[in-house]
Parts: structure tokens; sequence; C-alpha cells
């Protein structure tokens, strides 16, 4: 992240989570699908929560009491998160209260967090681990790369991954300075 897109967001905030109003262990989070990391993108949140919005098994409730007050906030990746946490969290309640347009409400459905699970597109290595955006993998197999002219070799790490947020079986990452889509079945999570 730009350290121009963190001073922005903390000049916004207040220096401040948006999410819970703490000061501590902040954090620029983009917002997915999103891939340019600017203000309109992205929120200041604290590490915690961040963690939580991308890994369900840490979520707490009590961390999220802020989301009653972010939900009003008047810039849209705050009220983007709030809406999917309000989402996970079932509360439906505050979702009621919530008014978002057509093109804001797309965006907060991206990534599925107000469908059951079944519904959900859930990226997977070779292995069945869940992968995240920023992760790193290892192929698993040699790659004939289309439209490119070379193989990306088994062994290569690839760092930094992005899901394509509508194909569970599609990652983009760098390989041999390129940037190309690989097919989750062909890597294998590295810790």
């Amino acid at each position: 992240m730009s350290v121009v897109t963190e001073k922005r967001l903390k000049d916004r905030s207040g220096a401040v989570c948006e999410i819970s109003g703490s000061d501590e262990n902040l954090v620029v989070y983009l917002v997915a699908p999103k891939t340019e990391a600017t203000p309109e993108n992205c929120i200041l949140i604290t590490k915690s929560l961040k963690e939580q919005i991308e890994n369900k098994d840490l979520m707490n409730p009590n961390d999220w009491r802020g989301l009653s007050d972010s939900m009003w906030n008047e810039n849209l990746p705050v009220q983007i998160v709030s809406w999917r946490m309000l989402a996970r969290l079932k509360n439906h309640d505050l979702l009621d209260m919530m008014y978002l347009d057509e093109e804001a409400l797309e965006w907060a459905k991206a990534t599925g967090e107000d469908e059951d699970e079944e519904g959900k597109i859930v990226h997977k290595d070779s292995n069945g681990n869940i992968l995240l955006d920023g992760d790193s993998v290892v192929l698993i197999k040699d790659l004939d790369v289309k439209g490119a002219t070379f193989t990306a070799k088994r062994g290569a790490a690839v760092h930094n991954i992005k899901l394509v947020w509508d194909n569970a079986e599609q990652i983009e990452g760098r390989v041999e300075g390129q940037h190309i889509v690989i097919l989750t079945q062909y890597v294998k999570k590295t810790k």
C-alpha cells in the first residue's frame, strides 16, 4: 500500500479505525474485488478486524460493535465493509436500515457475504487449503503460459496472490515478472 494512501486514510478517519474507532495497530485494507489501493477503495482498520475479515474462523462479534456507527459513514468503502460484516453476522435489523445504491450493493455482494455457504466462492489449493488475497503459493506442475513465451516451472513461488473474485478455480500472480492467471488445482499454499 502506498504511503500517500495511508496518510489520506489517516486524515480522513482522524487516525482511528473506521469501523471500531480504535487507534491501535492500524492497517490499510483494500476492499475486494478492487485492486487499486486508493482511498476510494480502502479503509483504515485495526489489524485484528482485518484478520477477522480475511478468516471467518477468527470472528469475534464483540469486536464489531462499531458497525452500528460505521454503517452510516460517508465513505463508500467503509459502508461496503460494514454491510459485509453485518451480513456475515446475520444482523438483519441493521442491514434493513442500510441503503446502498445498485452499484454499491453489487460491490458489497461481490465477495458473497450475503450468500449461504453453498453459493459462496471459495478458492482452494490442490490440497484443499483455503487461499486468501496476499497468500504465497508454489506451482506443483510446469505450466505453459498462454500468450507468453515461457513455461512457469514447477516449484516456482508466487507471492502476494490475488483471487479472481468470480471464479474459485483461478488466482492471479507474478511469475518471472509476468502477471498471469493460474488455476488453483496447480498450486500449493505455503505457510
